[in-house]
Parts: structure tokens; sequence; C-alpha cells
């Protein structure tokens, strides 16, 4: 025998084991898979059978019983089911990082802590609550819906027993039928009929032969079926953690919209500067700069008409000084600068035509152009609440609140504010775009009319400052 040959025999030996070994390990991995959906699947569902039965019991006599029965058991099943899902998820996580070398790392959106405003309402990070249980359960709830990788994981609590079983019932059945055709076929009580000496012989050994062959096809599948879980799973799991491809896109979209939509009001903006310097100050002072020339050559020869010019420059310049304040003001109000959101938007109250009650909740100071987005957002409800709505009052609500910076403006008007009625609040909409925030409007007919802005911003310190004022 060559030495060939004897690395070549070494080297099949060496593959039959490896074979073995990988089929004997996926055999057993599988049964774990099995194992382990068992409780996943069960528990459960036991615990809807016993929450409906409960509740069948108790409401029996009456005709809702039925159906209150029904909802009973899924909310018993869900919530007992909702206790698996990320000890499932980190199990499979655990489980394709020893088996594969896949790591799927997972990061959850922080969850917002319950705050209590002035009022006496829970803040669960999305929405008011007066109680403080019930705030809970919809935080859990809003907070769970909105997280990737918590969806993605109830996602996998639901597919992964499915996933399971349709891997491991064929390789189950091959097995199962193996065992058979190798032991139950093979029993002399039942190939009797096929008469004694060779033939008998013949049908046991084809028997044994193709039970053999079923067995070792299933051990051979089993860890094609573990492979199969564990792509399965990656792709699952991993939903939480990427973005899809038509989720790219659109936001792609979004910014390039918003993008567009603010170099538009950028140059429109430096347009109305423009034309209003020419038009007003400008003017004034060339009329100021005539005046003064005029002045120059009368002084010697018409005192008394040079002193009214010179009164009429004064008054000119006066004026083209207030021009210059109040475009100053439009483009960034002073008090907005020096003073910050709050103290501008019950500035803008005092000015108001409508009595208007303002309450302010910020830790701190939003970044200036969030401020400013929020507050000339502010004064377009305002002057629409004073044009169109034909309200007595107008309550301003600013609040902060697990990293949004949240204004409510609500007036007691007619209602029905429309944004394709006019271009106000879908400037507005534009303006807010810009940083990623929204604009909800809830107005029915006979009012009253609650329009929300909300934009995502992070505030420079921890200082507190809560107040209300009613102007």
């Amino acid at each position: 025998m060559t030495a060939a040959t004897r690395t070549s025999g070494a080297t099949v030996r060496a593959q039959a084991e490896e074979a073995l070994t990988s089929s004997g390990r996926g055999l057993a991995r599988l049964g774990l898979l099995v194992l382990g959906i068992l409780p996943v699947t069960v528990m459960p569902f036991v615990a809807a059978l016993m929450a409906g039965g409960a509740v069948a019991s108790v409401l029996d006599p009456y005709s809702m019983g039925e159906l209150f029965a029904v909802v009973a058991a899924g909310v018993g099943g869900a919530a007992v089911a909702a206790l698996f899902v990320r000890r499932v998820a980190r199990r499979t996580r655990d489980q394709l990082s020893r088996w594969y070398g896949m790591r799927l790392p997972v990061s959850y959106t922080p969850r917002p802590a319950l705050e209590r405003d002035e009022r006496g309402h829970w803040w669960t990070g999305y929405s008011y609550h007066r109680s403080h249980g019930m705030a809970r359960i919809a935080q859990l709830l809003h907070w769970g819906l909105r997280d990737r990788a918590t969806r993605a994981e109830v996602l996998w609590l639901a597919v992964g027993p499915i996933v399971v079983l349709g891997l491991a019932v064929p390789v189950a059945a091959l097995l199962f039928l193996g065992l058979g055709c190798t032991f139950a076929f093979n029993d002399p009580v039942l190939v009797d009929g096929y008469g004694a000496g060779s033939d008998r012989m013949l049908s046991m050994l084809l028997n044994g032969l193709l039970g053999l062959g079923l067995m070792a096809a299933g051990v051979a599948v089993a860890p094609l079926a573990v492979r199969a879980y564990a792509e399965i799973a990656c792709r699952v799991l991993r939903q939480g953690d990427r973005a899809s491809h038509a989720q790219l896109t659109k936001r792609v979209a979004e910014l390039t919209e918003t993008r567009a939509d603010a170099v538009g009001n950028q140059a429109a903006e430096l347009r109305r500067i423009e034309r209003d310097l020419h038009d007003g100050a400008q003017a004034r002072l060339v009329a100021i700069g005539m005046t003064l020339g005029t002045i120059e050559h009368l002084m010697d020869t018409d005192p008394t008409a040079a002193r009214e010019l010179l009164s009429e420059a004064r008054q000119s310049s006066a004026r083209a000084l207030q021009e210059l304040r109040d475009l100053v003001r439009g483009i960034h109000p002073p008090v907005l600068a020096e003073r910050g959101l709050g103290d501008a938007v019950r500035a803008l109250a005092l000015d108001s035509a409508l009595p208007t009650e303002v309450c302010v909740s910020l830790p701190d100071r939003p970044p200036a152009p969030v401020e400013a987005a929020a507050y000339f957002s502010i004064c377009e409800l305002l002057a629409n609440a004073a044009k169109h709505s034909g309200a007595e009052q107008v309550w301003v609500d600013i609040l902060y609140r697990a990293g949004t910076l949240r204004i409510t403006v609500t007036d007691d008007g007619v209602g029905v504010a429309d944004p394709t009625r006019g271009t106000g609040l879908r400037g507005i909409e534009r303006r807010l775009g810009t940083f990623d925030g929204v604009l909800a409007i809830d107005s029915t007919s006979g009012g009253p009319t609650t329009i929300t802005l909300e934009l995502p911003c992070e505030l420079s310190s921890p200082r507190t400052s809560t107040s209300s004022v009613k102007v």
C-alpha cells in the first residue's frame, strides 16, 4: 500500500467521522429546538382556556357571555405569551451564536419614564392619562408596537414554533418510517405470508435496508433543517436592527422634500427681506439723503425752510428705524433670542386679538432653529384663530417630554380647520418637516379646534422652568 493510498483512506475516514458527528449534532440540536417550543406553545394555550373558561362560567347567564369569554381567552393567552417574547429571542440569539457564530446584536429604543405634569396627569411619552396604572399599560403597549426590535421578537415568537415544527416533522417522519421498516416489517409474524426460507430472508433484508436508508436520510437531513432554522431566525430577528429598502427609500424621499422646502422657504424669506428693505427703510434713507442735500443749500438763503426740512428728516429717520426694528423682529424677535420660547409666546399673547392663556413647561431652551420654527408656527396659529375661528379664548400649552417639544394650541371657535383651504397650515407643516416635526389637527364642526405640533429636539441643560400665565 502506497503512502498516497494511506493518505486517501485517512481523509475518507476523517470525512466520514465529521459527517457522522455533524449529523448527530444536528439531530440533537433539532431535538433541543422541539423541546424548547413546548412551553411557548402549551402555556399560552392553557392560559387562554383557563381565562375563557373562568369568564364563561361567571357570565354564562348573560347574552354576551360567550363574546367576553373569547376576549378574555385572547387577552389571557397573549399576556402569558408576552412573558416569553424576550426569553425566546434571547435563547435563539444564544443558540445561533454558539452553533454557527451568528451574532445578532440587539438595540431597543429607550422606554421613556412616566412623568407627572402640574395638572396631575401622567405623560407616557405618547399620551396623557389620569391613572398611573393605565399610563404604564398604555406606555408599554405603545412602546412595544413602535420599537423595531420588539416587533421582530414578537414576530419570531409567533413564527418560531411553526418553523421548528415544519422542519422537525419531515425528519421525525423519516426516522419513524425507518424504524418501522427495520423492526416492525421484519417481525416473523408479519412476514410469514411471504413464505419461508430465502423469500422471507430476502424480504427482511430489503425491509432492513430500506429502514436503515430512511433513518440515515433523516439523520443526514437534520443538520440541514437546523441550518434552515438558523437562517430564518437570522432574517426575522435582524428586522429590528435595520431599516428595509422601502423604509430607506421613503426616508430619502422625505429628506429630499423637506430640504427642498427649507431651501425654498429660505429663498422666499431672503426675497421678502430684500423687498422690505428696498421699499421701506432704503427708500426712506434715500429720501433723507436728498432732504439733507436740500437743507445744505438752504442753510444760508432760507434758514426757516431748512429747519422745517430738518424736522421732516428727523421724523423720516425715526420711521426708517422703526421699520428696521420691525423687519428684524420678523426675522428673529429679540425677546425670543434673549428670553426664550416661553417668554416670547407670552409677549405674543399680549398682542393677540383674543384672550390667550399660555402654559409653559420647559426644562430649558431648545435649539435656536427649533425655537424659531415653533414661535412662528404659533404666530400663524394665533393669527388664524383671530381671523377665521370666531373663538373667544385660546389656550397655548408648551411642554417638553421624552425628547419632543410638544405644542398644543386650542380655541373654542367654530372648528373645521382645513389645511387645503389656505397656505397657512400647509406652511406650518413644511416648516416643521424641516426638523422631522409633525402637525396634527383635531377640528370638528362646531369646535373646538386643537392643533398639536411635535418637534423632536434636545435641550441644553437640566434647569427647570414651569409656569402658567393668562393674558
